[in-house]
């Protein structure tokens, strides 16, 4: 048998459309499903709050579900949350290339999907932060709650009538959690 070589990121950035999108995980490449209109919704929704904020307050750039983070090398993982956010001051030293952002962003969001399970979710959430994310908004539509996540240890549930906040990662930026469903209504 002829052993596999792992998938590189440059592989990743090359492969045709297909209509899927793909994240790259420790070399292997997983085909990620298409979300339904109630994902897309509150990812919209979401986005949306963070983008128009981010961009009144000059605070860096968000980016959407497209976007590809290079997150580790030998072997490669290329991770794309749902919703990213990356400050100013790290925006300053990349030259925009067609590639993947090298690191992790500061924010990173996932909406849970209706095949997620409870592992799968926390498991996500934990990945981001290990790479070097600094904050962790896991969104499920279904419960319409938001965790928030700064460390492993350091997990809050917000529901409807909570605020969620940027803390000193957005900072300045807070909305009320029934927001971001907003699309559900």
């Amino acid at each position: 048998m002829t052993p596999t070589v792992p998938f590189t990121a440059e592989m990743l950035l090359r492969l045709p459309d297909d209509g899927y999108r793909y994240e790259l995980i420790a070399g292997e490449l997983k085909q990620m499903t298409p979300a339904g209109w109630i994902h897309g919704g509150v990812v919209g929704d979401l986005h949306g709050l963070l983008w128009s904020f981010v961009r009144q307050q000059k605070l860096g750039r968000v980016f959407g579900a497209e976007t590809g983070f290079l997150l580790a090398r030998s072997p490669d993982t290329v991770r794309a949350p749902d919703v990213a956010f990356v400050r100013q001051e790290r925006l300053l030293g990349v030259r925009p290339k067609e590639a993947f952002w090298p690191g992790a962003p500061d924010l990173a969001a996932e909406v849970v999907s209706p095949g997620d399970t409870a592992s799968e979710v926390e498991e996500t959430a934990l990945a981001w932060l290990a790479a070097g994310t600094l904050l962790v908004w896991i969104v499920d539509p279904k419960s319409r709650t938001i965790m928030v996540y700064r460390s492993p240890t350091d997990v809050q549930t917000l529901t409807e009538s909570d605020r969620l906040d940027g803390q000193d990662v957005v900072p300045g930026f807070s909305c009320q959690v029934a927001e971001v469903f907003g699309s559900l209504q």
